[in-house]
């Protein structure tokens, strides 16, 4: 069996941003609509700030309005509702989204509730999260929508695949399930407490690994010619003793990457995979959350 290919989510991600940008070129035209998003960061987290970053300048990329909000880590609990509401209210954002993780004091599951759904870019409210699991129209968490654009676009068609999900979060694995139950795969949720986890990946035409765990999912998990998306992304030291010395790192996903691509028939490398999708992801819900907010057809 030959190498499996790599799915090149970077070039996907950029193809998608530039026709984002053309949809949103076309709404300032015909409405007088620019699509707006803020974005609420808490605290100094190195990683969050880069995301942040991308963020803002990936919205204003593609012509769209961008705010940033940085708050100190110690902030109270009813200033971030205070700020939340604001933009709740406010008619230039149509997409709000916080950057998780929050310091400990503040409570994730009430800021999320203090976000509209209307606006709720994330998809974790709890109306977008029921919509998805009914099967109604809903804004839907950026990183599985990502992973099924790059499923479908490799395999096309996805009715009747057996897939695996390995996670189970509300920002990843409980959605990416009913992603695939909407495209008609016969799903597995796996996770930490799953009885010999090998097995039930190798039943899997589709794996999916949400974990966290760096090169957990070893190659002979993989069924022969199945695809693989890798989710996870863990930062170690850079094998370069002198770049190590310096501070470099480099990223490691759940996957153990050159294993796997001998088995499957393809999969998502980190980094270049799925983290480029979530960011114009991102865009695309914002996007659609401003058409819906003015009675624009989504």
């Amino acid at each position: 069996m030959s190498e499996a290919r790599i799915i090149d989510g970077k070039a996907f991600a950029a193809d998608l941003r530039a026709r984002i940008a053309q949809e949103v070129s076309g709404l300032k035209a015909e409405h007088g609509l620019t699509p707006g998003l803020a974005v609420v960061l808490v605290g100094e987290d190195p990683a969050s700030q880069v995301y942040v970053r991308n963020k803002g300048e990936q919205t204003l990329a593609a012509g769209m309005y961008s705010e940033t909000h940085r708050l100190a880590a110690d902030v109270t609990h009813d200033a971030l509702l205070v700020l939340l509401a604001k933009l709740n209210a406010d008619p230039a954002i149509h997409g709000v989204l916080v950057q998780f993780p929050v310091p400990d004091h503040l409570n994730q599951a009430d800021i999320v509730a203090a976000i509209s759904p209307d606006k709720d870019v994330d998809g974790l409210t709890v109306t977008n999260a029921g919509r998805l699991a009914s099967g109604l129209p809903a804004l839907t968490s950026c990183t599985p929508v990502g992973c099924m654009l790059l499923l479908k676009d490799v395999i096309g068609d996805l009715s009747g695949k057996t897939a695996v999900v390995i996670g189970r979060s509300n920002l990843m694995g409980k959605p990416m399930a009913q992603l695939l139950l909407a495209a008609d795969c016969t799903v597995t949720i796996a996770h930490s407490r799953s009885r010999d986890l090998p097995a039930i990946c190798r039943q899997a035409d589709i794996l999916v690994a949400a974990v966290g765990r760096a090169e957990m999912v070893r190659g002979d998990w993989i069924k022969p010619g199945a695809v693989v998306i890798d989710v996870g992304i863990s930062r170690f030291p850079s094998r370069d003793p002198v770049a190590a010395a310096a501070g470099k790192t480099r990223l490691v996903g759940d996957v153990a990457f050159d294993e796997a691509k001998a088995v499957a028939s393809a999969i998502t490398p980190v980094p270049g995979g799925v983290g480029p999708m979530t960011i114009a992801c991102l865009l695309a819900n914002t996007v659609t959350a401003a058409k819906r907010l003015h009675g624009i057809e989504a």
